[in-house]
């Protein structure tokens, strides 16, 4: 794999050393920038190369490698901030939904006492009917049977009134004095 490295990497005693050295211990990133040392601009006037634009140039390296961990620093960042405001709207459709079942168990608790209420009325008024039904019968058959008994009675007296218009009965019978007994 060495083989591949370009000529100008390999040279470098600083790259040839473990570029990783903190994946053999925990992760320190501190060891990571620790054998670099903080480079000016690159001078475009000498034709050699010098041993500031070899370290500028791993520099760049590490600019980008930066740049990258900013960037994915930065979508952590954006990701987290987009998930707390998901789960926020998450909370809020939630307390909304309770708020509606709560209102909703209010209004159907109102509707349930208020036909309860009703029922009560309409069992209260049911049985004052019946009560009712029940006297006016009683009365009825009360009634219908004092019917009956004058009844009885007009048909007695007009058989009497029959039997005294004829002569051969001016002789009262013991059994025209008592009153016959009422017929049910």
């Amino acid at each position: 794999m060495l083989s591949t490295v370009p000529a100008i990497i390999s040279s470098n005693p600083m790259i040839q050393s473990d570029p990783f050295p903190s994946l053999q211990s925990a992760w320190d990133c501190s060891q990571l920038f620790s054998n670099t040392q903080s480079v000016g601009p690159a001078r475009s006037g000498s034709s050699s190369i010098e041993p500031n634009q070899t370290q500028t140039h791993s520099n760049s390296g590490l600019d980008e490698s930066n740049q990258t961990l900013s960037i994915i620093d930065e979508r952590k960042r954006r990701r987290m901030i987009s998930n707390r405001e998901s789960a926020r709207r998450s909370r809020m459709r939630k307390q909304n939904h309770l708020e509606n079942l709560r209102n909703q168990a209010n209004r159907l608790r109102i509707e349930n006492r208020e036909l309860t209420n009703r029922l009560r009325f309409l069992l209260y008024h049911c049985h004052r009917v019946r009560t009712d039904n029940d006297r006016l019968r009683s009365e009825s058959t009360v009634l219908r049977q004092k019917l009956s008994d004058m009844h009885q009675i007009l048909l007695f007296k007009q058989l009497q009134q029959f039997s005294s218009a004829w002569p051969c009965n001016n002789v009262t019978v013991m059994s025209e004095q008592i009153p016959p007994p009422l017929i049910i």
